[in-house]
């Protein structure tokens, strides 16, 4: 398993795209960041902190997509055959690719997380307003965001191995957080804050978002999100296993 687990990692060390992606996610929190303190509407206090270092989560989205490279981006560039020619045993290597990307997620989401406390930091210095670090709940939204992307990320490399189609698979997975979860997760009431999606931002929401919106509490949130995490893992495997590769 030591193996398939550095060759992942050297696959990604010479694979540019990947890098890019993830590249993004700390740009999005910055800007999230700065756009919130800019906009004046909300007083600098530790509730605004934990919502300014929620941004965090939300570069799940860009960790999703990196999950779905792992195996859609094989298929597009036909170097899956390779990939199951040298190590038959497609179940271990899938369970790799989920391992690494998982760890490689949440490392993003580390990045992500102090690229946020930096700028916020910034920000509130700028204002001449203590940034409180000793608040608990900026450390839990932190926290939440990097299992977010973690988990995003083990659930990409699921959708990537059911749609084997690069564009396909990412097409679905963003119509799925924008059409299902934030439209019809309108239409649907309570029923949608059991949707990945939801699940996601209970675990890695703010304070304010944690009281005024229709999520589960954190810990529920992040129970629910392991549990689409376990599927699309099984899903994973079972597909890569069973799946003709031409």
């Amino acid at each position: 398993m030591y193996g398939l687990i550095h060759t992942e990692v050297l696959k990604l060390r010479t694979v540019r795209s990947p890098w890019l992606l993830l590249a993004a996610a700390p740009l999005l929190v910055a800007a999230g960041v700065s756009g919130l303190v800019v906009s004046g509407k909300k007083a600098l206090d530790t509730t605004t902190q934990s919502g300014a270092l929620s941004h965090v989560g939300l570069t799940s989205m860009f960790t999703l997509v990196f999950g779905i490279l792992a195996v859609a981006g094989e298929y597009r560039h036909k170097t899956i055959t390779d990939t199951y020619l040298s190590t038959p045993a497609r179940g271990r290597v899938i369970g790799a690719k989920l391992l690494v990307y998982a760890v490689f997620g949440a490392l993003a989401g580390v990045v992500s997380s102090l690229t946020g406390l930096g700028v916020a930091a910034a920000w509130w210095s700028d204002k001449a307003v203590p940034f409180v670090w000793s608040d608990s709940q900026i450390w839990t939204t932190i926290g939440g965001g990097i299992a977010w992307n973690a988990a995003f990320a083990a659930i990409g490399v699921g959708v990537g191995a059911l749609i084997r189609s690069l564009v396909g698979a990412v097409a679905v997975a963003l119509a799925w957080v924008a059409l299902v979860e934030g439209i019809v997760g309108q239409l649907i009431g309570n029923l949608a804050r059991w949707l990945p999606f939801n699940a996601g931002q209970a675990l890695g929401a703010g304070a304010k978002a944690m009281a005024g919106e229709n999520l589960l509490p954190r810990v529920g949130g992040g129970v629910v999100l392991a549990i689409y995490t376990l599927i699309f893992a099984v899903l994973a495997v079972t597909t890569g296993m069973r799946r003709d590769v031409s």
